[in-house]
This record gives C-alpha cells, sequence and structure tokens, in this order.
C-alpha cells in the first residue's frame, strides 16, 4: 500500500497555548479517515497544516510527488462571491481544459442539487449548504488522489448529505473527513482519528466503535490511574513517617531513606497514568409540561419564505401536544425553517391568524440556526437576562456551562459560533420553555454535544419542533415526522420512511449532463493548432505518470479528440 502523505512531529502553538504536540502519522492510498474531536481541539487546523495552508510551529509534512490533493474550506472564499457557479468551479482548472471539461463541471453541479439554470448565478446568492456544495465541486472537479474534507456535511440538505455518504462510498481515492455526523462517518470511513487533549488517537475502526474503543481505554486508565496514586500515597506516608522520626531520633539513616523515598513519589508522579480532561460542558434543556391535549393547532396555515411573498405550501390540520417530539425534515429551500419562524411571529403576537390556535398557557421558546436571538454589544450576564431575571442564577449557569467569572463581562460579538450555541442553549434551559421551536440545532455542536442534546430532548417534558439533517439525532430523539417537500406537510410513521422517499425522489431527479460531442467546425487552423498541442501536451504529461495514478478516461477523450482535429487539418 504506497504512502501519499507522511506527518512528523507536529506542533502548532496559539495565543491560548498548544493545540496539539508531536503529532506523527502516515496516510496510505486506500485510508478513509474520520477525523473528530470537540469544537476548538483544532481539526480544521490540521487540514490547514496539510495542505500547506497553514504552517506548524514545529515538524513538518511530506506529501508524496505523485499525489493530487484537494481541501474542501468550510467557508466559501469572498474572492468567489463575484463569479458564476460555473465559473468558481472551473477556475481550478488550467486554461486550456475549462472548454472541453465543462460538461463535467456542470454533471458536478447538478449532483450537487443545482438547476441548469443557476449554474450560470453568481455565487453571491447562495445559501449556507449551497455555498458548501459549491465547494465540493471546486474540489471534486480536479480529480484528487487525496482529499480534505472540513465539515462538508454541515449544512447540507438531506438528499445532498445521502448523494454525499454515496459519492465517498464510491470513490475510490483516500480522504480526511473532519465531521460530528456520526452516521455518515460510521457509512465512508475505515480509521478514526480523534484529536483530543493536544494528540492524536488513531483506531482502525468507524466513528462508533472507535469512540467506544476510546471510553474503554479511558477506563482501564482511570483504573491504572488509581491503583498508581494509591501506591504514590502509600510511599509519600511512609517517607513522612520516616522523616518525622530521623527528626526525632536524630537518625541519619531514616533521614536518608526519607529522601529517597521522596525522589521515589517524584518519579511515580511524572510516569503516573495521565486522564483525559474531559468534555468541558454537559449540554441540558429543561423544560415544563402543559397538560393538554393540545399546545397548537394549526388548520390551512399558508406558509411563505417571508411576509408578502406568496406562500410555499399550506399546512393540513396538525396538532401539537405536551410529549411530542417532532423532526421537520425535507430538502433545503422547502419551507421547514419558513415554517418555524412563522409559527414563532405569530406566538408573539397577542391574537395569531385564524390558521393557528395557541394553548392559552403556551410558554415558546425558540432556538434560531443564525443565533441573532443574542445581541452582539451584550454582555454574556446581560444576554441571559431575558431568559433569566436573577443575576445569581445566570451567574451560577455561566460557570456551569464552561464560562469562567472572568468571562462574564465579555462581549457576544467576541465568542465563536460553538460558544454562542452553547450560550444560547444555557438560556433555553433557564427559561424552563413549554414549547421549544429548534431550528439547525446542531450546526455548531460536536459529537459529544450532539449525544447530549439527543438524550435532552428524549427527556424533555414539553413539546418540541426540531428542524434537522441530522439522523442520529431524529432518530434517538424524536417520536413524529414531518416531511416536506413539493406536494406540502405531511406525517410519516419513522424516519427510514422519510429517507426512502427523499431517495426516491432524488432518483428521478431530470437527467444530468452528458460529455457532448467535440466539435471544432467553427475554430480557425491557428485556434485547432493551438488545442492540438494542448491535448498532445496533456496526453503525454498523463502517460508519464504511474500507471495508478492515470486517467485512462481521459486518455481515452483526448485521443479521440486529437484524431478528429487531424482529420480536419487534412
Amino acid at each position: 500500500m504506497s504512502t501519499l502523505l507522511t506527518a512528523q512531529s507536529l506542533h502548532v502553538e496559539t495565543a491560548f497555548g498548544p493545540l496539539f504536540d508531536a503529532l506523527t502519522f502516515t496516510l496510505k492510498k486506500g485510508d478513509r479517515i474520520g477525523l473528530i474531536g470537540y469544537n476548538g481541539c483544532g481539526k480544521s487546523t490540521l487540514l490547514q497544516v496539510l495542505d500547506g495552508s497553514v504552517s506548524p510551529t514545529s515538524g513538518s509534512v511530506s506529501l508524496a510527488a505523485s499525489c493530487l490533493m484537494a481541501r474542501v474550506e468550510q467557508h466559501l472564499p469572498d474572492a468567489l462571491l463575484s463569479q458564476s457557479l460555473i465559473q468558481a468551479v472551473l477556475a481550478q482548472l488550467p486554461v486550456a481544459m475549462r472548454e472541453s471539461e465543462r460538461w463535467q463541471a456542470e454533471r458536478l453541479l447538478v449532483e450537487m442539487g443545482f438547476t441548469v439554470t443557476e449554474i450560470d448565478h453568481p455565487a453571491a446568492t447562495l445559501s449556507g449548504g449551497q455555498h458548501t456544495r459549491l465547494l465540493l465541486a471546486r474540489a471534486l472537479i480536479r480529480q484528487p488522489d487525496l482529499l480534505l474534507l472540513d465539515e462538508p456535511g454541515n449544512h447540507l440538505d438531506l438528499p445532498t448529505l445521502l448523494w454525499l455518504e454515496t459519492f465517498l462510498n464510491g470513490w475510490s481515492g483516500s480522504f480526511i473527513l473532519v465531521s460530528h455526523d456520526n452516521p455518515l462517518l460510521d457509512a465512508v470511513t475505515n480509521t478514526s482519528w480523534i484529536l483530543r487533549d493536544n494528540t492524536l488517537h488513531a483506531f482502525s475502526l468507524p466513528c462508533s466503535a472507535a469512540r467506544q474503543a476510546l471510553a474503554e481505554q479511558d477506563e482501564s486508565d482511570a483504573l491504572r490511574h488509581k491503583a498508581e496514586q494509591k501506591e504514590i500515597d502509600r510511599v509519600a506516608a511512609s517517607a513522612k513517617r520516616l522523616a518525622i522520626w530521623g527528626r526525632v531520633y536524630d537518625n541519619e539513616d531514616l533521614s536518608r531513606k526519607a529522601k529517597q523515598m521522596e525522589k521515589q513519589v517524584t518519579r511515580l508522579k511524572s510516569s503516573q497514568t495521565e486522564l483525559t480532561t474531559g468534555t468541558p460542558w454537559r449540554l441540558a434543556l429543561h423544560g415544563d409540561a402543559v397538560r393538554a391535549d393540545r399546545l397548537l393547532e394549526m388548520d390551512s396555515l399558508p406558509v411563505a419564505p417571508a411576509e408578502g411573498l406568496p406562500p410555499l405550501f399550506t399546512t393540513s390540520t396538525t396538532r401539537l401536544q405536551s410529549g411530542d417530539r417532532v423532526a421537520i425534515m425535507g430538502r433545503n429551500g422547502g419551507g421547514k425553517s419558513s415554517l418555524l419562524r412563522l409559527l414563532w411571529r405569530q406566538m408573539q403576537q397577542q391574537t395569531p391568524d385564524a390558521g393557528l390556535k395557541l394553548h392559552p398557557r403556551l410558554h415558546p421558546g425558540y432556538y434560531d440556526q443564525t443565533l441573532q436571538q443574542l445581541a452582539d454589544d451584550a454582555t454574556l450576564l446581560d444576554a441571559l437576562e431575558s431568559f433569566e431575571p436573577s443575576a445569581e442564577i445566570r451567574k451560577r449557569a455561566l460557570i456551569s456551562a464552561g464560562f469562567g467569572w472572568a468571562r462574564h463581562g465579555q462581549k457576544v460579538s467576541t465568542l465563536s459560533g460553538g460558544e454562542r450555541s452553547r450560550l444560547l442553549f444555557i438560556g433555553l434551559s433557564l427559561a424552563r420553555y413549554s414549547l421549544l421551536l429548534l431550528d439547525e440545532p446542531t450546526n455548531h455542536l460536536d459529537i459529544e454535544g450532539k449525544d447530549a442534546l439527543a438524550q435532552t430532548i428524549r427527556d424533555y417534558p414539553g413539546g418540541l419542533l426540531l428542524v434537522s439533517h441530522d439522523r442520529q439525532l431524529i432518530s434517538q430523539s424524536c417520536n413524529r415526522f414531518w416531511l416536506i417537500d413539493e406536494r406540502g406537510l405531511s406525517e410519516w410513521s419513522d424516519a427510514d420512511a422519510v429517507y426512502a422517499q427523499i431517495r426516491d425522489t432524488a432518483s428521478r431527479r431530470s437527467p444530468l449532463p452528458t460529455r457532448p460531442p467535440a466539435t471544432h467546425e467553427a475554430l480557425s487552423d491557428d485556434a485547432l493548432l493551438e488545442r492540438l498541442i494542448t491535448l498532445e501536451q496533456l496526453l503525454a504529461d498523463d502517460v508519464a505518470r504511474k500507471p495508478k495514478h492515470q486517467k485512462p478516461q481521459h486518455q481515452e477523450q483526448w485521443r479521440e479528440e486529437i484524431a478528429k482535429i487531424h482529420a480536419q487539418l487534412a
């Protein structure tokens, strides 16, 4: 198995201390690696070190000469916003190849969920999930041997997420996938790297099995640490006793033995098994149940993307009561978030529209995926005042969530996305709502945070509406399932039935663009000669590569086009 990449003693230092230290590993052809860890542990930085965009404080990375690497970033670069989608993808290729490979770029974009008319739209008009799909297409057009994917599923809808899973399963190259999506990682990876406590724990296992193996290792370390501590305490007590006797009886032998035992304690402590620091915060949601047959009832309620616009769909008669945990599923742009925003606006009014009935004692809360409910210029302590009036309760909640006393005066605008999400969850828990509307709450959560969210939703006593594409969260925590598609809102018996419907709809999508026949009639002789030279150089370069790194399909296409140009010139 050939080596694609080797890293030696990687160390990255930040203003807040080291992200990771002494990371040494080798990545071979066929490795399909899931890179997981807490938010802020350095996963994205490690990918940037591997592709050369960030230099490590110390250590080195070596890439095989025959290995072509591409990285899918988390965010779309500003320089691409003014370009059309097709231009942004073709920009990854040499100028000479762009026209002949346009069909391939179009095909990739359609596979990513864009329509044929959308591929000429500027990238600035895209949503967050569409940005991710465009970045994927830009990386895949180069047909890399090694792909670095930095949370590609973070804003993808279910159809595209299922496509991504199918693509990665069928792709012959190697990859490192940073993700918090446990089912995706289990389905597509054969190795797991867990970045924790500034070091890398590697397992030749998919995500769930690797996390279980690490948990068992932690339990074993804890038992070993306990036994070692017991021995340290025993030796330390003996040293202390001998030192006292040496002073009392003025016995140099006893004093000398006491000092030797103190040195032994120091050696034992230095070699003692280290324990993980663990997760800094445990997510929890507390609420109250309203004992009634309905918290809300929708009856022919029109759902529009914004006020004044035509509705996307109209709901049928639907009720929700305490204990109902409803997953709202479907593609991006179908109206899932629009439904939650509409319900939230109606709940803020004294008299909601005729299509919505609310229980008079309903106390609703809302998690907005944009996290704009928390004012940027507010301090952490003040930002929670609308959820809980008592300053003392807010202070205790912040401290227990990992925000120390010194940070309570920090501005919300300075928080990362994960910290801002954590702060909003603290507020929702303090307020004890009887109905929660959660719009994509997992976008900024790591795997441990998602597990905790699933548990706390499952135990939530009130009603809950959840918009999410996270399959594990849905399956572990919800007991009702709504699908929003071109036919409107419908209720389904289970999540698997919804996934089957989504896959069926995707399979009936319009045909993908196929490679058009090469035509050169409109080109001048000079242009034909220039194209011929370019094709012959591309063919020669590819043939010169090792056989396993060649692209036979491209070689065949280039030879066909070369033959046609020769025939036309003759």
